[in-house]
């Protein structure tokens, strides 16, 4: 089930809205995800595994747009907005409130809450540990400090913009990650998937 919400908070953001303004969509989005949970489950439906957000302060799209923005406003360990990331984590905390009551509406199914946040932390404050070199310029792009300009983003000529070896990076497109940082946040979401099927959130064994 998701990750949704992604999408309803970034497009807010792209157009300027206040962001207490956006933080009134979380509850929406949440009641979203745990009503199609609800319905699927009386369609007889039993394992879910539910995503929580991303650390949208950490994409190249939103760091590009807020450039210059005021010094308190960034994690000095990694260069993130933390406002944004606040955003993400106010979603990640109500959803998994949701989550519970469900699980107590329903003790026989299986309802995993998956934190993406958290994993793809640790890869920015510790990136050498995982092989990266880039952190917030995203691979393949057009220039500027995070390599990212939304009117002339990834795909559009010249293709050598992309950079030599992606596997470094762990955005992509300015947008979304490269295939080796979905590769280790997958490997997080098996590993939940098979160590414990019924919990509110995990301790992970995997690689991050």
């Amino acid at each position: 089930m998701g990750e949704i919400g992604g999408n309803d908070y970034n497009h807010a953001i792209q157009q300027g809205i206040n962001i207490e303004e956006i933080r009134d969509l979380v509850p929406l989005v949440v009641d979203i995800i745990t009503s199609s949970i609800n319905e699927l489950i009386k369609l007889g439906a039993v394992t879910f595994l539910v995503p929580g957000n991303f650390p949208i302060g950490c994409s190249p799209s939103h760091l590009t747009q807020f450039q210059g923005s005021d010094k308190d406003k960034y994690d000095p360990s990694t260069g993130c907005l933390t406002w944004l990331n606040h955003l993400s984590e106010h979603h990640n905390k109500l959803l998994r409130k949701g989550l519970e009551k469900l699980r107590n509406r329903h003790p026989d199914g299986n309802i995993v809450y998956v934190d993406y946040y958290n994993p793809t932390m640790r890869l920015y404050r510790s990136p050498n540990q995982f092989g990266f070199r880039e952190t917030l310029k995203a691979c393949c792009g057009s220039g500027g400090p995070y390599n990212f300009n939304r009117s002339r983003s990834c795909g559009y000529p010249p293709l050598e913009q992309c950079c030599n070896d992606p596997s470094s990076h762990i955005s992509w497109d300015g947008i979304h990650y490269t295939e080796a940082t979905y590769r280790l946040l997958a490997d997080v979401v098996f590993e939940e998937l098979m160590n414990t099927v019924s919990s509110d959130h995990f301790v992970t064994k995997s690689k991050i």
